[in-house]
This record gives structure tokens, C-alpha cells and sequence, in this order.
């Protein structure tokens, strides 16, 4: 089971890193759109003076990752090195393709669909593609005070506001900042998704019978109450069990099949934490 959840990490990891590059190398850097980390210093240096990206992303992900082998301690950079180095590759071997469009505007709303969820992927995995996020739990070791999100808004900032002095061109700022908030946004709409259940509320006379069924059949719990219906004053027995969307169909099919009277009510659930389901952060 170990080996099973080592080599998904490595896959989303791997899956997420080259998302993430293509939404940098086909659509940030042709266009000019800074959004802030190393993806905009990239671009800069990229656009003002034709540095490689792939060697700009290797250069400042390895510096950051030897700071945080001193002060964060080598696990967390374990967990982070195959990220960065992907994405560093990625980068580099995407960047000799011909850009999928030109237009900023284009360019910033694609490219920071593609570069927030790959981060989001990279991120579900326990893993990350290192950059600014490395930056910031470096700094947030000295000031503890200061959180991750506001640390990681003022580095973005910085580069944005570089990016304004080296190119110029408030219009490509602006795309730079539009980029950072669909990003941003693409993150964080991933993460939710994921973290989303449904708990199911099963109003039945035969709750033993389904719960026994259930348990055995499954990898969920269930939770039995005994309840009275206040219309017909009889006495009724309620089921309760978390459950991932996917596992509805099979779920309803099995209880109705032992029911065909059962009352079923699905409710969505934002979060839950317990033995088998995973909270993504």
C-alpha cells in the first residue's frame, strides 16, 4: 500500500509539473505575462536579456533548495526536489515549441487556468514545485507570525512590480495581476473540489439488514439511529455514511435492492476527516 501511494505522489507530482510548465512556456512567456514567482522572473529574464528559462527555474529552485536543506530540514526538501526539478525540465523542453497564442489577455486567462491547476495537482500530492512557495515557508520560519498566503502575495507582488519597471507596459502589469488571481483561484477550486463529499441520510425499517450489507460490501462505515417518524409515530431506523460522488450510484443501487421503500437524502459535505478520506490542502 506504501509503494502504491509513493509511486501515485511521483505520478501527480510528474502530471502536475508539466501542466504547470505549459501554461508558463506556451502562454506567460511569449506573451510577456508576469504573475509573479520564478514563472515571472523567468519571463523577465526570459524577454529582457533571453536567459533559458528551464536554467533560470534550475538556478533559483536549487539555491532555495539548499537553504531550506539548513533551515527547513532535509524531508521537506526531499518532498520537494522532484517537483522542481521537473518543472525546471519541463520549462526548458516546452519552451521550444511555438507558442499557442501571442495575445496577453489570451495568454494570462489560459496560461493561469493550466499553471493553478497543475500547482493544485503537484500540491494533492503532498508534493510541490518548489519557487516561491519555498521562499516563503523559509521566511515564515523566522516570523511565524506572517502567513503562507500573505508572504506568497508579496513576493508575487515584487515580481509584478519589476516586471512594470523592466517592460514598461502597465497594460501587461495588469495582465500579470489577472493571471495571478485566475491562478490563485484554479488552486484553490481544486483543492475544494476534492475535499468535497456527500454524507447520506438512509430513512429505512430494515437498517441492520442494509448496514450489514453495506459494511461488508464497502469500505465505508455506517452509522445506525433509531428515530420515530412524527406523522405516522412509528418507529424508523436512520443510516448514515460519508461518501465520495463516485460511489452514489452503487450505493443507492444496493440499498434499494433490499428497500424498495427507502427514503434517501444526499447532502454535500465541504470537508471530512477520518480513516479513509483524504483532506487536501
Amino acid at each position: 500500500m506504501e509503494k502504491v501511494s509513493k509511486f501515485r505522489t511521483v505520478i501527480l507530482t510528474i502530471v502536475g509539473s508539466f501542466i504547470t510548465s505549459m501554461g508558463v512556456s506556451l502562454f506567460y512567456i511569449p506573451a510577456n505575462v508576469v504573475s509573479g514567482g520564478v514563472s515571472g522572473i523567468a519571463t523577465i529574464l526570459y524577454n529582457a536579456f533571453n536567459f533559458a528559462p528551464g536554467i533560470v527555474y534550475g538556478i533559483i529552485n536549487g539555491a532555495l533548495l539548499i537553504s531550506a536543506w539548513f533551515i527547513l530540514g532535509k524531508e521537506f526538501v526531499f518532498k520537494t526536489l522532484l517537483g522542481a526539478s521537473c518543472i525546471s525540465v519541463f520549462v526548458q523542453l516546452l519552451s521550444y515549441l511555438p507558442p499557442v497564442t501571442s495575445d496577453p489577455f489570451l495568454a494570462s486567462v489560459i496560461g493561469a487556468i493550466l499553471y493553478g491547476f497543475g500547482i493544485g495537482i503537484a500540491l494533492i500530492s503532498g508534493s510541490s514545485t518548489g519557487g516561491t512557495d519555498i521562499a516563503a515557508r523559509i521566511i515564515q520560519h523566522y516570523r511565524e507570525d506572517v502567513s503562507i498566503g500573505k508572504l506568497l502575495l508579496i513576493v508575487d507582488a515584487t515580481v509584478i512590480l519589476i516586471s512594470l519597471l523592466v517592460f514598461r507596459n502597465t497594460n501587461l502589469a495588469l495582465y500579470g495581476i489577472i493571471a495571478l488571481a485566475i491562478s490563485t483561484f484554479a488552486v484553490d477550486f481544486l483543492i475544494s473540489k476534492l475535499n468535497i463529499s456527500k454524507l447520506a441520510f438512509v430513512i429505512t425499517d430494515k437498517g441492520e439488514e442494509i448496514s450489514k450489507v453495506l459494511v461488508s460490501s464497502s469500505k465505508r462505515g455506517v452509522t445506525l439511529i433509531e428515530a420515530k417518524g412524527v406523522y405516522t409515530g412509528e418507529g424508523r431506523q436512520v443510516l448514515i455514511c460519508a461518501l465520495k460522488s463516485s460511489e452514489i450510484p452503487k450505493f443507492q443501487k444496493t440499498i434499494e435492492k433490499l428497500d424498495p421503500s427507502v427514503f434517501i437524502i444526499y447532502s454535500e459535505s465541504q470537508q471530512i476527516v477520518g480513516k479513509g478520506f483524504s483532506v487536501y490542502r
